[in-house]
């Protein structure tokens, strides 16, 4: 009989704890127990959210001191890893590959929306650039 997979999302404490390895206690105790989990249930899958891509980018920024690009780059090179993956898929990993026009934020936002088949209303220019976003109006009849 197959084995079935299972997904757990991850949070942003787990999130981060991968990324930086900080601290290193914390870092070697989670990475000791997604072995287990992994040893005890070989075909499990972990996920990460948009909320949880979005807060570890502001983290590493503020308290890290880690630039945008490096934040970026380092969510990227630990999907590609291949242990984890991003909830929605590979457009996240669009999205934290671009580097121009809407910020990482905006298109996290948007990205949620759109995978859950809506438009987005924005008073952002940038963001109203991205597909099926629609800049608010603020005259009679305008969305």
């Amino acid at each position: 009989m197959p084995l079935r997979t299972q997904g757990f999302g991850i949070d942003t404490s787990v999130f981060l704890r991968l990324l930086t390895g900080h601290p290193a206690a914390d870092f070697e105790a989670t990475v000791a127990a997604l072995q287990r989990l992994h040893n005890a249930r070989p075909a499990v899958e972990l996920f990460v959210s948009n909320q949880v891509i979005g807060e570890a980018y502001i983290v590493l920024q503020q308290f890290y001191g880690i630039s945008k690009s490096d934040a970026r780059n380092a969510m990227c090179d630990l999907f590609s890893a291949g242990s984890l993956s991003p909830l929605n898929g590979k457009p996240v990993i669009d999205i934290l590959q671009a580097k121009d026009g809407a910020g990482l934020m905006d298109r996290l936002i948007a990205q949620g929306y759109q995978h859950e088949a809506l438009n987005i209303l924005t008073r952002d220019r940038k963001m109203a650039k991205l597909p099926g976003a629609v800049i608010l109006g603020v005259g009679a009849g305008k969305p």
